[in-house]
């Protein structure tokens, strides 16, 4: 059986773009591939993080997960730091990767203030390097990623090639697993660009466990155009596409079909509301039970972290062996 990975920082909120796009595929691909999900907080560790509020956003995102769909009885979901072979693995393959390469890292330079790449955090620098070691200890098949990750897959099989060359063969080599074209879930008050964590307003993103009434304001408020014509076209009007998306995605039909029931953008606003809160109501119920049952979602995140350590040892001792670290008697 093919293998996924996947992982999602404990950082922010959930909105309604990482719910469709990337939570939902993750709840169908646990059905047909071996799925290991795992919350990266020690990725969140390359920013400055309150010690107290990472704990509780750690096990926030792991309750959400659960009651978006993840099942623990068909996939695995676990906490990094809970895994020690990351970290491990991660030094490893640091001795195999090259300053160069990570020099070369988009984000790496996004995320650092230009002209004061002396002051960036070292574990900023090498984060590609741990994505690597998260895949490649459980020697995944697929990866699901989106753009802004590509590149860091992209260096992960490099390591991994590069490894097995150098060492014998050891990884498998992961290949990107693109999510089916769907939805494209953008900014409500800029349509122009996609709904974002870090990016968007605060009006401009819908968080999956928001107030009913709040979706709804922001919905009605979203940014459209003077002429009021309903149709679908993603480079003429933007922000009404996005609204039929919406309505698409959450009430079901196509975009195209979905413009002629309308002749001005009030009603669509009101569907495309309720549609929205009808479409959520589930996750922020089952959401609302769990968050009270902390001790089980623990359950499941240590059960979780079991099967991942004895998956990812066996591996991680395989590519000590093959560099010649002398094994201990806790290595077997």
């Amino acid at each position: 059986m093919t293998r996924v990975l996947s992982g999602i920082q404990p950082t922010g909120e959930i909105h309604l773009g990482n719910y469709v796009g990337a939570v939902q595929h993750w709840v169908l691909d646990q059905h047909v591939h071996d799925s290991f999900f795992c919350v990266v907080d020690l990725h969140a560790l390359t920013s400055e993080q309150d010690p107290a509020l990472l704990r509780a956003k750690t096990l926030q995102m792991a309750t959400f997960l659960l009651a978006g769909g993840l099942d623990p009885d068909v996939c695995t979901l676990f906490v990094q730091s809970h895994v020690p072979q990351h970290t491990e693995l991660s030094w490893l393959l640091e001795c195999v990767a090259s300053y160069g390469e990570l020099r070369r890292m988009t984000q790496f330079k996004d995320k650092t203030v230009a002209g004061d790449e002396g002051s960036a955090r070292v574990g900023l620098f090498t984060y590609p390097v741990l994505m690597a070691a998260d895949i490649l200890a459980y020697q995944a098949d697929r990866v699901p990623v989106g753009d802004d990750q590509r590149q860091h897959l992209e260096l992960c099989r490099d390591l991994a090639i590069r490894f097995n060359t150098r060492y014998g063969d050891t990884f498998v080599v992961p290949e990107a697993a693109i999510p089916p074209v769907g939805a494209r879930i953008m900014d409500l008050q800029d349509p122009t660009q996609k709904m974002s964590k870090s990016r968007s307003s605060p009006q401009g993103k819908i968080l999956a466990l928001e107030a009913p009434e709040v979706i709804t304001r922001k919905i009605m408020r979203a940014m459209t155009d003077a002429d009021n014509e309903v149709r679908f076209d993603r480079d003429a009007k933007p922000g009404v596409s996005n609204l039929l998306e919406l309505l698409a995605v959450a009430g079901g039909g196509t975009t195209t079909d979905l413009a002629t029931g309308y002749s001005g953008y009030g009603a669509l606003k009101k569907d495309v509301a309720e549609a929205v809160v009808t479409y959520l109501e589930p996750v922020r119920t089952r959401y609302a039970e769990l968050i009270e049952a902390p001790d089980h979602v623990l359950k499941v995140l240590d059960a979780g972290a079991d099967k991942a350590r004895s998956t990812a040892g066996p591996n991680l001792a395989k590519a000590r062996a093959a560099m010649g670290l002398l094994p201990g008697s806790e290595m077997g």
